[in-house]
């Protein structure tokens, strides 16, 4: 059928033109002006349907005959909703057809071709409930764009831009991202011999594939992959960081450092069925999957996207991005979304080609609402218990606030900024870190920032100070960190459609207090250094993205389900 309907297409300006041409119950034109006679025979004039006379009112006038016009003179202009029946194609009249807007390219928007069948020329074509042309719905929801697809449920603004691969297949619509770094970096390069001071070439990266398909006039199906090739490139626990903490490897903890991903980062499946236009009611089950917890993870959110660091709040907002088994409800009514999920607390070992085992331990819930296409708003509350194998008896509550911010005003042309809030409960003590970030993206050239506070305890960092007489004296210590980053893209590799090389670079500042500049207490009360005054790390760095994709004419309208008027 997809194949027929893309022959087709060339086809749709032509019959526009005669669907113009043809004799229908239409306003009545006015009286043409009397045409000359040609000189020889007259061409041919399509007569008007027979299933189309009505009685005219008494004083209406009778309808002018056409006059031909050439076959160049395609007409683009909007048809909808026309009970008609033309010579070799038969179009039911039991109900009228939903209006179908056409975009100045000939594409359809949002339409859904939904139950009986077409004759056209003899060729019969029937139609599924399932097919959907003109763009990809958001992946819970036929009622709602596709820009709106956040990492797991979580939502994105509806103007948020996208870079992807997108494909028919069937009734399928196919959906690829992708991101790379070939990256060099130098953590505290100012401070040589302090702490965290290290030098790594390195390659985060991060792919995802995404398939879905309408259910009969309400459902939606939604299978999603999510793979990391972190396990070659982010060898020894991870790549350098200054300040990141969270997790383990070798039975240590990582301090200074960014875990990698796991080989299979998500594999998930969803369900969403259209009660209205305005209520969803969805089931999202992964394994790895991601609960309801926090803003978009980092590795999806677009102003986050030129930055190949993690932020060094990932443990305090959206470390649970990989959970091995989660299950989340959600129901949507408008621009609200309610949701709530069970899930694994434990996060993933130190073995990360393997699938962990899930427990079904811990809860969340997130209420989401975006009162504007550039605005996405969350809060979230989770109760983890025992996330770090090496403190099994701790558990965490925690607390997430953000607000997301995209516009768009052109190709390549956007400004996406990011709010986060996160605070972690555990063990009798409240830790708290916030985010800011933004991507400012003018055609070629991107400028970006990130600035970060973050609270963490000497037993998080490993570092005790000494007070008077050589006694380790645990506190909190707040951490400020500012980045500084820009990027140029280079060139579209392979074709218009092909994946999209940047170049880029940035730099990094840490504020941090006096007691984490000079020599700490360590392990077994032996001594090591300090951070240093004003660490900086920096990085320069090679990536490769999906291409950018222009949205125009993609997705759903608001008040539309599938493209059928409800």
């Amino acid at each position: 059928m997809t194949v027929g309907l893309l022959a087709a297409a060339p086809l749709l300006p032509a019959l526009a033109q005669t669907h113009e041409h043809m004799d229908m119950a239409m306003p009545m034109p006015a009286k043409p002006k009397p045409q000359p006679k040609p000189a020889k025979a007259r061409p041919a004039v399509p007569k008007a349907a027979p299933a189309l006379k009505k009685a005219a009112p008494a004083t209406a006038r009778p309808a002018p005959r056409p006059t031909p016009v050439a076959p160049a003179a395609a007409d683009t202009s909007h048809h909808a909703g026309h009970e008609h029946s033309m010579e070799g194609m038969d179009m039911p009249t039991t109900s009228p057809a939903p209006a179908v807007p056409m975009n100045h390219t000939g594409h359809t928007e949002g339409m859904d071709m939904s139950g009986g069948s077409h004759n056209m020329g003899g060729m019969t074509m029937a139609h599924d409930s399932s097919m959907q042309m003109g763009g990809m719905s958001h992946a819970l929801s036929r009622n709602l764009p596709m820009n709106r697809n956040g990492s797991g449920t979580s939502w994105h603004p509806d103007e948020t831009p996208m870079y992807m691969w997108m494909q028919h297949k069937g009734p399928w619509m196919l959906m690829y991202h992708a991101g790379a770094y070939a990256r060099y970096t130098s953590q505290n390069f100012n401070n040589d011999g302090k702490r965290g001071h290290a030098n790594a070439i390195d390659g985060p990266n991060w792919g995802m594939a995404m398939a879905q398909r309408n259910i009969g006039a309400r459902g939606l199906l939604n299978l999603s992959l999510m793979v990391s090739l972190d396990p070659l490139t982010e060898t020894r626990g991870g790549y350098p960081l200054l300040f990141q903490t969270g997790e383990s490897y070798r039975g240590q903890p990582l301090i200074d450092k960014q875990h990698p991903h796991d080989l299979i980062s998500g594999l998930s499946a969803s369900y969403t069925h259209a009660v209205n236009e305005d209520m969803d009611l969805s089931l999202y089950v992964g394994y790895p999957g991601e609960p309801a917890i926090g803003p978009v993870a980092f590795m999806h959110r677009i102003s986050a996207m030129p930055n190949p660091d993690a932020p060094l709040s990932h443990h305090w907002t959206d470390a649970t991005h990989i959970t091995f088994g989660v299950a989340t409800l959600g129901v949507r009514y408008k621009q609200f979304k309610l949701e709530g999920s069970n899930f694994t607390g434990r996060e993933p070992d130190q073995y990360r080609f393997d699938f962990d085992r899930p427990r079904a331990d811990s809860w969340a819930g997130r209420l989401n609402w975006n009162p504007s296409r550039s605005l996405a708003l969350q809060v979230s509350r989770a109760f983890i218990k025992s996330p770090e194998d090496l403190h099994p008896d701790d558990n965490v509550t925690r607390t997430t606030a953000s607000v997301l911010h995209s516009r768009t005003w052109g190709e390549r042309r956007y400004l996406a900024s990011a709010l986060v809030w996160g605070l972690n409960e555990a063990h009798g003590g409240k830790e708290h870190a916030v985010l800011a970030e933004t991507n400012l993206t003018l055609g070629r050239p991107t400028f970006y920032g990130r600035y970060e506070f973050v609270q963490k305890d000497s037993e998080e960092l490993n570092f005790y100070a000494t007070a008077a007489y050589g006694v380790p004296l645990d506190e909190v210590f707040n951490i400020h960190a500012i980045t500084l980053g820009t990027s140029y893209r280079l060139a579209t590799l392979g074709g218009a459609r092909g994946p999209e090389l940047s170049l880029g670079g940035q730099l990094t500042g840490y504020f941090i207090p006096r007691n984490l500049q000079y020599d700490r207490i360590g392990d077994f009360g032996t001594l090591g250094p300090g951070y240093g005054k004003l660490p900086l790390s920096a990085s320069v760095y090679l990536r490769l993205t999906a291409p950018w994709m222009s949205m125009k004419g993609m997705g759903p309208k608001a008040g539309s389900m599938g493209g059928m008027k409800m």
